[in-house]
């Protein structure tokens, strides 16, 4: 029986992206994801992300004040809503349903 991996790292991401934290296993839906737990830092509140496998290039493991160094320097932002307006068709009167 393998050892949940629960440690400070800086995991590097497919298209260049970086994130750092307290890194841990967690299963959603029946699926095996990495969990990031993002301190707190600068006056930006702590947040969780979930990757799945693919999306990991490497996991490099380090002490927590490596860990919080680098998210100082990544700065990483929790999840950003985008909301896409989308015009919709004016109502014509000549068609029928």
């Amino acid at each position: 029986m393998a050892d949940k991996f629960e440690q400070y790292a800086v995991v590097e991401l497919f298209g260049h992206q970086v994130i750092a934290g307290m890194v841990s296993e967690q299963v959603i839906g029946g699926q095996g994801f990495v969990r990031v737990d993002v301190p707190a830092v600068n006056g930006q509140a702590a947040f969780t992300k979930f990757y799945g496998a693919g999306a990991i290039y490497a996991i490099s493991p380090c002490d927590e004040q490596t860990a919080m160094e680098a998210v100082i320097r990544i700065r990483p932002k929790p999840i950003q809503m985008f909301v896409y307006e989308r015009a919709l068709p004016e109502p014509d009167d000549e068609k029928e349903f």
